[in-house]
């Protein structure tokens, strides 16, 4: 037990300050690895984001799509070996010895959520209590809160969605109904109501933020899967439209950015050949990851 200074002293009734509630920790937490790098140059210090992941989309899309709608640019550090991967882990930069990392502001993050959490906070993506909260999006507001929501909604949609590449190829196309099936009865219904109740351009508050970023990512990457899921969303549709066309986000999206294709069977192997757990994995449709 810590003693106040007038306890100490024999002083009578303490006059210690009760510990304050940690608001954040009622959300899921985020585990951030820093590693300084100040001591390497100002011009790192002061360089565009560096992303670590393999040449696909993956874990990094998000983190690529938030990048790109703030409007910063970014350079990519492309792991293609065993050798490159087994090299990041030796040198203590991958705290959990996977990917993606970030390497942003003097720091090398893991962990995709904590790492969107940051740029969004960052950014100014996280609702309009930003100046009162620098690194993390403020979990008393009710903005954020529901920015937070929609997000992780959307994450678990995408899951799906990213393991799609690495599916039997027989079980592709049951994937592919599975993706649309979940999106039209389970996500994009909420989403279609919150725009229509509120009438606004964006989902929260009127504003742009991280939820608008990975609402348009979500239903252009299940679009993908299957052309015939927005005709009974007009809202969506209006909105998708609406944000494709932000000057950051159609620099985004326009051929040349910095969005990746379609991953293919060499995304696909390279992934496997760096990763070895994965080499022998055979995913069905509806896999968990």
């Amino acid at each position: 037990r810590v003693q106040s200074a007038r306890e100490r002293d024999g002083g009578g009734k303490s006059w210690r300050r009760p510990v304050p509630e940690c608001h954040v920790c009622a959300v899921p937490i985020l585990v951030i690895f820093i590693k300084r790098v100040s001591d390497q140059g100002p011009e790192i210090m002061a360089g565009k984001p560096k992303l670590y992941y393999f040449d696909g989309r993956g874990r990094m899309e998000s983190i690529r799509w938030l990048l790109g709608a703030a409007g910063v640019e970014f350079v990519e550090e492309i792991v293609e070996t065993r050798e490159q991967f087994d090299k990041l882990v030796q040198d203590g930069l991958l705290l959990f010895q996977q990917v993606p990392m970030v390497e942003i502001d003097g720091m090398k993050m893991v962990q995709t959520r904590a790492i969107l959490n940051y740029i969004a906070a960052k950014y100014n993506l996280c609702g309009k209590d930003l100046k009162e909260n620098a690194l993390y999006c403020n979990q008393e507001s009710l903005t954020s809160l529901k920015i937070h929501m929609y997000v992780e909604g959307i994450l678990d949609l995408m899951r799906l969605v990213m393991i799609y590449p690495f599916i039997l190829p027989e079980e592709q196309e049951k994937q592919a109904a599975l993706i649309a099936e979940t999106a039209t009865k389970k996500y994009f219904p909420v989403y279609e109501k919150v725009l229509k109740d509120h009438g606004q351009d964006f989902l929260v508050g009127n504003q742009f933020s991280w939820a608008d970023v990975a609402l348009l990512e979500a239903i252009l990457a299940v679009e993908e899967k299957s052309t015939n899921v927005m005709p009974e969303f007009p809202q969506l549709q209006s909105f998708k439209e609406r944000i494709s066309n932000l000057p950051t986000v159609k620099k985004f999206l326009e051929p040349g950015g910095q969005r990746k294709p379609l991953p293919d069977e060499k995304y696909v192997e390279s992934v496997k050949n760096v990763l070895y757990m994965y080499k022998n994995v055979k995913l069905k449709a509806g896999a968990a990851v």
